[in-house]
């Protein structure tokens, strides 16, 4: 079934009215569909990627080939999603600056104003950059499945959408590497762990 705004009202989870193809730095998390680990597993605290997740890895660290507004920072490749954090800019140097994005009171947008705007994704945006990033991952991941045997995944890779929050200053950016970096030693903790029981 195509999509229609009039009746499916999807709620966007994107800041209103905020360009998404703008300098700065972003925290990105994709997960796979149903959860599932296709990527690997944990050991000793560590990832340990199998040939898919070395895929993952590869596409991801070959975006700025695609998106020359693209840098690439810190990447967690999971068993079952991905965390990184991608820098945009056009002129000079990437830049975390505070902006009137980083307001912690901004609503989100629910009231569904989202049918007066045009649809589709802004070139050179975080949004374009994931869609391409999900689209190759994908491609590929069917590919190993036929060629090499990987595991099949149930209707689609990825989950509709992703997860991303905008880093607004160096301290937050810090913080946030760090996280990333500690991931696969808190898998044991992580919401997006099947086996995780609070």
């Amino acid at each position: 079934m195509q999509y229609n705004p009039d009746i499916h009202h999807r709620r966007s989870i994107r800041l209103q009215g905020y360009d998404y193809s703008q300098d700065g730095a972003y925290f990105i998390t994709i997960c796979v569909q149903g959860r599932e680990c296709l990527f690997g597993d944990i050991a000793e605290g560590g990832m340990r990627m199998n040939e898919a997740g070395k895929m993952i890895l590869q596409i991801w660290n070959e975006l700025p080939q695609r998106f020359s507004n693209a840098e690439i920072d810190i990447l967690a490749v999971m068993p079952n999603h991905l965390h990184g954090i991608i820098f945009l800019h056009r002129r000079g140097e990437p830049c975390v600056r505070p902006a009137s994005h980083c307001i912690s009171s901004l609503p989100s947008n629910t009231k569904g104003d989202h049918k007066d705007r045009p649809y589709g994704t802004l070139p050179d945006s975080i949004g374009r950059l994931v869609q391409a990033f999900k689209s190759i991952t994908t491609n590929q991941y069917i590919h190993g499945v036929k060629k090499q045997g990987w595991r099949p995944f149930p209707g689609r890779l990825w989950q509709r959408n992703y997860w991303e929050h905008i880093i607004c200053d160096e301290t937050e950016l810090e913080k946030t590497r760090e996280y990333v970096q500690n991931n696969p030693a808190q898998w044991a903790l992580d919401e997006l762990n099947p086996f995780y029981a609070p």
